[in-house]
């Protein structure tokens, strides 16, 4: 059991998946804002996380973008310890190695999978610390612990759960097809003292009537002895919410008014900065991938941040793409290019030091008068400071390698505070380059610039995000057993205390979590009038049945 900075229990439950992509991230985010909403002081956590979109805190560290959202979900600042091992990949094989919030070092998936071990200690010392004070830490794995491939030395998934001797729920997704076996296929490959730290299990993503799962649900908990915890339909408005993964990448909502083609490049980072763009009503944002032209009808083109700048430029080469670039400026259009886009729009890029591959110069677009080089050094920042074209105020952070000087650099797009120039802006006014990220979250800033181009922009991003992790909230508690996460939580602090007692909600709080659960009674296969009359729930699938709502602290009841 992990024991916090106060030498208390870290009150905790880990939701762990059948695969990657099954919704993890934004169940936790949904369920950290449902336990703040009902006055819990909720954290997230996440052991390890492998992604490009990551976030800056205030004490200048880098977590994924997945967990900043959590801790907005718990109206909490974000903090390195959220997510104390980042793995941010640079090619197929090799990643850079985050550990509580700075550069560790840059690891061959082999190097890292016989080292991953030795960074147990700092995740421990990360969780405690997160914990510390806190009334619930929601833990969110990482891939699925199905994964028995890479389970020697694991910090993500069961053995991160073990060290620190917490309670899973595993999340299975119905919408990719599959998910019976992918749960009863996730049990069979456990150990048994595995299969018996998972407690339970929920449905993600379901189209349609959930009671139509009532049967596959009856299923599952017959071959799994797992508690089935609820379906959670389809919440449409999870496409608003910032994806972690590449994966997750997709056009925007608008379909008229200015046009922003965005070339996916294969290293794409932080591309959260299309966030807000996506949500626009008068800007149609266009994600083209590898294979397809740039559009000849875009109005800007937006170079996104890679993690690869020089591997990504010449990605973006061989897909014809600075031919196409070429064209649409010839043809008078804009072009914006954020941090790595940035450093290719310049003339060259330099890497003497050999960060990114063998080392030497390459030719870059040619766009701006600026030249890169690259160095070990990495800014990692939060900044504030002022549009110079349009007076608007600007904000969002620095997280990048390499140095930009030149004569465009003399125009810069921004002045950051403390009479630091950001960026550069081309002669003609046409092409621009920032390395400051996330500046479309601030409205003033996003409406202005759209405002250059004639369209106009009235949304609150911000406010958008928050209401709808609140309607998220509201989705999990209808479709989801919420209780019973708090019956885990306090499971993992009072067991022992609670198996002792004469009463019957220590007797069925032991019976219910701590020993296998192979048969539904009897009880739970009869029909809903007997079931009323009995007071049970009217769902057969839900075995067993909670705890009324009075046992409960924090309770829908006793809110």
């Amino acid at each position: 059991m992990s024991v916090s900075t106060a030498g208390k229990p870290c009150p905790a439950i880990m939701i762990q998946g059948t695969g990657s992509n099954v919704g993890k991230s934004l169940i936790v985010a949904g369920l950290c804002r449902l336990f703040a909403n009902r006055g819990v002081n909720v954290r997230p956590f996440k052991p390890q996380n492998m992604s490009n979109n990551a976030a800056v805190t205030a004490d200048g560290g880098e977590i994924g973008r997945a967990q900043a959202l959590q801790a907005m979900g718990c109206r909490v600042p974000p903090s390195v310890h959220m997510n104390p091992v980042l793995l941010k990949p640079e090619t197929d094989t090799g990643a850079q190695v985050i550990v509580q919030g700075k550069r560790f070092g840059t690891m061959r998936a082999r190097e890292y999978g016989k080292q991953k071990a030795e960074l147990l200690p700092k995740v421990m010392e990360s969780f405690s610390i997160t914990g510390s004070g806190a009334d619930l830490v929601i833990v969110e794995g990482a891939g699925s612990p199905a994964e028995i491939n890479l389970r020697s030395g694991d910090i993500a998934n069961m053995g991160f759960a073990e060290a620190a001797g917490l309670p899973v729920i595993l999340c299975a997704d119905i919408d990719r097809g599959g998910v019976i076996a992918s749960v009863v296929g996730t049990h069979a490959v456990l150990e048994p003292h595995e299969q018996q730290r998972i407690r339970g299990f929920f449905i993600n993503r379901f189209r349609g009537d959930p009671g139509l799962f009532d049967e596959g649900m009856r299923e599952i908990c017959r071959r799994t002895g797992w508690l089935g915890l609820g379906v959670v339909p389809w919440f449409a408005d999870a496409a608003k919410l910032p994806a972690e993964d590449a994966l997750g990448l997709a056009d925007g909502l608008g379909r008229d008014g200015l046009k922003i083609v965005v070339p996916v490049i294969s290293r794409i980072a932080n591309f959260d900065d299309l966030d807000p763009l996506r949500l626009e009503p008068g800007v149609t944002l266009e994600l083209v991938q590898p294979g397809h032209p740039l559009p000849g009808d875009a109005d800007v083109v937006l170079l996104p941040g890679s993690k690869s700048t020089i591997g990504d430029l010449a990605f973006f080469r061989a897909q014809g793409w600075d031919i196409d670039l070429a064209a649409h400026h010839r043809r008078g259009g804009h072009v914006l290019g954020i941090c790595g886009g940035y450093q290719m729009l310049g003339r060259t890029i330099s890497d003497p030091e050999g960060i990114e591959g063998a080392p030497g110069t390459v030719d870059g677009l040619g766009l701006l008068d600026v030249d890169t080089l690259l160095t070990a050094e990495k800014s990692t920042v939060t900044a504030s400071g002022t549009h110079l074209a349009s007076g608007a105020p600007v904000s969002g952070y620095e997280i990048h390698i390499g140095r930009t000087t030149g004569a465009d650099c003399r125009n810069p797009m921004m002045m950051l505070e403390g009479g630091c120039p950001d960026g550069a802006v081309s002669s003609d006014g046409r092409v621009s380059g920032t390395y400051i990220h996330g500046l479309f979250t601030h409205d003033a800033f996003r409406a202005a610039y759209l405002g250059s181009f004639g369209a106009g922009s009235d949304l609150a991003y911000d406010r958008s995000i928050d209401r709808i992790l609140d309607a998220l909230a509201a989705h999990l508690e209808e479709a989801l057993d919420v209780d019973v996460c708090l019956i885990l939580r306090v499971t993992t602090e009072y067991l022992e205390k609670v198996r002792k007692s004469p009463k019957f909600f220590g007797r069925w709080f032991y019976n219910a979590f701590r020993k296998p659960l192979p048969q539904p009674p009897q009880s739970q296969s009869a029909g809903p009038e007997v079931r009323r009359r009995r007071g049970l729930r009217v769902a057969p699938w839900k075995y067993p049945p909670p705890l009324p709502p009075f046992a409960l602290k924090n309770s829908r009841s006793g809110r």
